[in-house]
């Protein structure tokens, strides 16, 4: 098959994608092109009330920021803790009646010049006394309950997913159309879907686009108090900001109503967490630091309001079964149970689309009573000649490598037509690399011919 044939086909699949705009209900107004959401931020305190936050344990924040730190001026103060100038000054003012901290005054003859503060003897033991409690520093904390209200406003199921966002999604993609029509009901159930199949096929680019198919951002914190307690739950590498213009916290696409946002939140993209053989059970239970003496949130925490890939299920070190089991009342109930150092349990919202990847045959993982718990199964098969040409075709556009007409013939005839290997998506590129490794090594053009593949072939496979 020609390239040109094959734009012909992309290009009426697009054209089917067009014609027919997913339905949407009528009490649900149709989203404009590209528009996306902000959900309106939680307000900023103006009060030490306001925070949630114990006084005590803003005193000591106080202390342990400007001992660790070496903070002085007011702004960068205010700055580390994301506080407000009206709280900042409060708790300023309480830690100079405890005799914690003295001003220092200004610098220079700037009268716009923040006021510097440093800590007295009294507020340095305090502030060791309050590391050696726990060593977190950084932005205050919001409550619980507030972390828990702001979850159900931006509820990962209140976001719709049309036809042409999957679409775009999978551009980069081939895939069949029957599977992409029917991974659209499963993505807006927020139900959990189950992808399997031979391996190198896709499923785990078909879970990252589904990912990036959501368009809200959404505002997540940078840590959480319970109990006394102090969660980290910003993670820089799977909690991706988004840039804003002014300080409403929209820019670009995104509208939406955010005056004076609480500094403790972030806004950002629905994470996307991705996991595989690495996991183990207890990678889903609080992480507490005995030296540090504050915790970090699990995986499926860090997810909320987002995507939580599980990626080459079954090559875990816990088995399917019981890592299946760890995940029912979560799917089912859509809340999740964690535990403190203390032994106190406390309920989280478990608000994620969660998407099992596999190798594996699904009854050979669990048996059919946890199964039916996975709502959505979804089998990704090996390309079809006409699929594979495509994506061959795509990967020698994206390296700008002339394609001939006699390679794709000459892989089907002396290699495929065996049956020994299956057609795989993820082979064109192997053999696109290694074809250009090889003419660097040679000192040739970039160029594909018969001989080039068939060394590429013979590094491609174990025997």
């Amino acid at each position: 098959m020609k390239w040109s044939d094959h734009q012909e086909r992309l290009t009426a699949r697009e054209r089917r994608y067009e014609a027919a705009p997913a339905p949407v209900p009528k009490s649900e107004p149709a989203p404009a092109a590209n528009a996306a959401t902000v959900f309106e931020a939680p307000a900023m305190p103006e009060t030490v009330e306001d925070t949630g936050i114990d006084r005590n344990l803003l005193l000591e924040l106080l202390a342990k920021t400007m001992y660790v730190t070496g903070r002085s001026r007011f702004a960068a103060i205010a700055g580390e803790m994301k506080l407000s100038r009206a709280v900042l000054h409060t708790l300023i003012e309480d830690a100079r009646e405890m005799l914690l901290v003295e001003t220092l005054g200004t610098q220079g003859e700037d009268p716009t010049a923040d006021m510097r503060y440093t800590l007295t003897s009294k507020g340095r033991n305090w502030a060791t006394e309050a590391l050696a409690k726990s060593q977190y520093v950084g932005p205050v904390p919001v409550p619980f309950t507030d972390f828990c209200r702001q979850v159900e406003k931006q509820d990962i199921r209140k976001e719709r997913v049309h036809r042409d966002m999957l679409a775009r999604g999978f551009s980069h993609l081939v895939l069949p159309d029957e599977l992409i029509h029917r991974l659209g009901p499963a993505v807006n159930s927020g139900k959990s879907i189950l992808l399997y199949g031979p391996p190198g096929n896709g499923k785990t680019c078909i879970a990252e686009a589904i990912g990036r198919s959501f368009r809200n951002a959404i505002y997540l914190p940078y840590c959480i108090e319970v109990d006394g307690q102090i969660i980290n739950f910003f993670d820089e590498t799977v909690h991706h900001r988004v840039a804003t213009s002014d300080g409403t916290g929209t820019s670009g696409i995104l509208t939406g109503k955010s005056a004076r946002p609480d500094p403790r939140w972030v806004l950002c993209r629905r994470p996307v967490v991705t996991t595989g053989g690495e996991l183990t059970l207890s990678m889903l239970d609080l992480s507490f630091n005995d030296i540090a003496k504050f915790y970090e949130a699990p995986l499926q925490f860090k997810a909320t309001g987002g995507i939580m890939v599980i990626d080459d299920f079954g090559r875990q070190q816990n088995t399917p079964q019981s890592i299946l089991n760890r995940w029912i009342v979560p799917l089912e109930r859509g809340v999740d149970f964690l535990t403190l150092h203390t032994g106190k349990s406390f309920p989280v919202p478990f608000n994620e689309l969660v998407i099992f990847s596999t190798n594996i045959r699904p009854r050979e993982l669990s048996d059919e009573a946890t199964l039916r718990r996975l709502y959505y199964k979804f089998e990704v098969p090996y390309p079809t000649e006409e699929d594979y040409c495509q994506i061959f075709h795509d990967v020698c556009a994206e390296k700008d490598l002339p394609l001939p007409d006699d390679i794709l013939p000459y892989l089907f005839e002396e290699f495929y037509s065996k049956g020994e290997v299956p057609r795989s998506g993820y082979q064109p590129k192997y053999l696109v690399d290694q074809i250009l490794a090889q003419c660097v090594y040679e000192d040739l053009p970039p160029h594909l011919d018969k001989n080039l593949v068939r060394m590429a072939w013979l590094n491609l496979f174990a025997t």
